[in-house]
């Protein structure tokens, strides 16, 4: 599989974090979760300050005592199936999206999450920093889902969603929420959510006393389905990435 983009070399005196999501180890806040827990050293020494720099034409910076460094980064659109875990590797041996895709030199993530019983669109890559501008809920990336459940929403429901429903301590919202097809024998949603937690479509649902049949994400910012099949993946077009990246804030 060809790659997107050339190696690029990172200036020098970088955040600690900010370097380790360039060089695709995960996004920046994973990266600085690995800071803090102790995984990463800099010139064979721990370090656990966020703050702290670092000079890669100089340094070396390893995690969990291998060496990382930038390179070619890599970007699939994969329309995950039903079934297939967004980790990249799983203690039971499920079937993971990694198994889905060919084997890859490049150490790559899913950009937010699918539960395994959800199907749909994921970014798979190693740009830490476009996931962390479109997974972060700072930024508000919308990511758009057809929800389908056995009987219509009552009145007013769709303005608790609007405004936003506490579940597990934690208030739950929506940013639009559609339904299409009305008349049909089962009712389907479309939801966009600036935010995703966890379960956070299928807790809305069940506070209002409906349980979701299906759950298929069908859009993340700029970027659509089209004609991908479950378990069909394909490179994002140049043209989808600059629009991606302009979505995210990171192309003026």
């Amino acid at each position: 599989m060809q790659l997107d983009s050339p190696r690029s070399s990172p200036p020098s005196n970088v955040r600690l974090q900010k370097f380790l999501a360039e060089c695709g180890v995960g996004s920046r806040r994973s990266c600085e979760h690995l800071i803090t827990a102790g995984h990463v050293s800099v010139d064979g020494r721990p370090v656990l300050t966020l703050g702290a720099k670092v000079d890669p034409a100089r340094q070396s910076v390893a995690v969990k005592g291998r060496p990382v460094s930038p390179g070619k980064k890599v970007y699939i659109l994969l329309n995950k199936p039903k079934g297939v875990l967004c980790t990249s590797s799983d203690p039971r041996r499920r079937v993971t999206f990694k198994d889905i895709l060919p084997e890859l030199p490049q150490r790559v993530f899913t950009v937010g999450r699918l539960d395994r019983d959800s199907e749909g669109l994921i970014l798979v890559t190693n740009d830490g920093l476009l996931a962390q501008r479109l997974s972060h809920p700072r930024y508000g990336a919308r990511k758009t889902y057809h929800v389908m459940v056995e009987s219509p929403l009552k009145p007013g429901d769709e303005r608790r969603m609007l405004r936003g429903i506490v579940s597990g301590g934690e208030r739950l919202q929506v940013l639009n929420v559609k339904r299409l097809k009305p008349g049909t024998s089962c009712s389907i949603y479309e939801i966009v959510l600036g935010e995703g937690r966890n379960r956070h479509i299928r807790r809305i649902f069940e506070s209002l006393g409906r349980d979701v049949r299906s759950l298929r994400r069908v859009a993340i910012g700029p970027l659509s389905a089209g004609s991908l099949k479950p378990g069909d993946f394909r490179l994002l077009k140049a043209s989808e990435l600059t629009r991606l990246k302009e979505y995210a804030g990171l192309i003026e």
